[in-house]
């Protein structure tokens, strides 16, 4: 069992950066991959980015490449995404995820983070 916790978000300009973290408790952390998804006002969850469980391994939808880089600490438990260059289509509630499978579907995920708010004003 695994659970996790974002925090990070916020109210931020066009522009402007944001980074979010996901602090994990319960076993066997490192041995997880993460990913974060984020789900638009009035839109259906989506995949952002994911991270393998030893970081060697990174993909990014094509949206944020270039502007946001996921990021772990396995002696934290903790997961990271750095966003730069914010846009208002970035607004989103962001949530982190750990599975055993590293993939970009939320199938393949087994927990979940509460959420956290972003919100990119123009």
């Amino acid at each position: 069992q695994v659970q996790l916790v974002e925090s990070g978000g916020g109210l931020v300009q066009a522009g402007g950066s944001l980074r979010l973290s996901c602090a994990a408790s319960g076993r066997a952390f490192s041995t997880y991959a993460m990913g974060w998804f984020r789900q638009p006002p009035g839109k259906e969850r989506e995949f952002v980015a994911r991270i393998n469980w030893n970081s060697v391994n990174t993909y990014y939808t094509d949206s944020v490449k270039g502007r946001f880089i996921i990021s772990r600490d396995n002696g934290k438990n903790t997961v990271f995404l750095q966003m730069n260059s914010l846009k208002p289509e970035d607004t989103a509630v962001y949530y982190c995820a750990a599975g055993s499978r590293l993939g970009s579907s939320s199938l393949e995920y087994t927990y979940w983070g509460q959420g956290t708010q972003v919100t990119v004003s123009s």
